[in-house]
């Protein structure tokens, strides 16, 4: 007998966790979710053992989905991991590998991408290379979110080491990049 796959989607925009929800149910999962770190950490200590999570990068307030990623990992070492955001940056795919999630994907994806990226189990070399030139944007986004992922995510000890005020940097953060 075989069991349904169990997805866990870690979002805290509800909207989009319905949608996801309904759309990954369809496809034959069985779904639970929760929107913080904390809801999570309830579902892991009740027992949920997932096979597909689904972490959203930023969560409400300041908090990081990257610090889900290490919970899921442990609760479930052969769970597949796709952290997803609308806030991509190099540093910030970097260190999600680096904690466990086996892929990133910047927003917009639908459930089709998803469902890919779990089915995905190895790098592809053919990937094509883009030859396009970074916008300065593009550097000052990557630039701020490697700040912060070197200061675990401390909007404050961020905006000192930038040299910007505290209330800039927020600004900027909540802006989406531009591309």
């Amino acid at each position: 007998m075989t069991t349904l796959p169990h997805l866990l989607i870690v979002e805290d925009d509800e909207t989009f966790a319905r949608t996801l929800r309904r759309s990954f149910e369809r496809r034959g999962y069985t779904v639970s979710s929760a929107s913080s770190l904390e809801g999570l950490t309830a579902l892991l200590e009740a027992g949920l053992v997932p096979t597909h999570a689904v972490i959203d990068l930023k969560l409400v307030g300041s908090a990081s989905g990257l610090t889900c990623v290490p919970a899921v990992r442990a609760a479930a070492p052969d769970a597949r991991i796709v952290v997803l955001t609308g806030f991509a940056s190099i540093a910030t795919a970097v260190e999600a590998i680096k904690l466990g999630a086996d892929h990133y994907l910047a927003k917009p994806s639908n459930t089709d991408d998803i469902e890919a990226a779990f089915a995905r189990t190895e790098g592809n070399a053919a990937t094509a290379v883009d030859t396009r030139q970074s916008s300065i944007k593009t550097v000052e986004w990557e630039h701020i979110h490697q700040t912060l992922v070197d200061t675990d995510f401390n909007v404050s000890e961020t905006a000192r080491r930038l040299g910007m005020h505290r209330r800039t940097l927020a600004r900027k953060l909540e802006k989406r990049q531009v591309r």
